[in-house]
């Protein structure tokens, strides 16, 4: 699934989407994105960054409506996030959390609040 690119100050994050199987949940994924490869910028068309290593991921149980979704911090660096940057995360999160409850309905299944 392609990432979502945002730029803050002269930086650039990344969130990514995907299916965690292990976890039977959607893992919403925050990183610092990292300067594409040097061959791309031949293509006007190419991204000029990709996502590194995620530091923040957000895990929205989609199996298990018991379940609450959870944030992990993944980082072995201290990593300063800009306000601006961690609102956009949590938006995302929520509204696959939302996605995630709604299809429990359509399931039958009860939502949790």
């Amino acid at each position: 699934m392609p990432a979502e690119l945002r730029e803050h100050a002269g930086r650039h994050y990344a969130i990514q989407f995907h299916y965690a199987l292990p976890d039977d949940a959607w893992a919403v994924e925050l990183s610092e994105a990292v300067p594409a490869p040097a061959a791309w910028a031949e293509n006007p068309s190419a991204v000029r960054h990709l996502p590194g290593a995620a530091f923040l991921v957000a895990l929205a149980p989609d199996e298990d409506p018991d379940l609450e979704p959870t944030v992990h911090v993944h980082s072995h660096d201290e990593h300063v996030i800009p306000y601006a940057i961690m609102r956009w995360f949590t938006e995302q999160v929520a509204e696959q959390v939302e996605r995630c409850r709604i299809a429990f309905g359509q399931d039958g299944r009860e939502a949790v609040q």
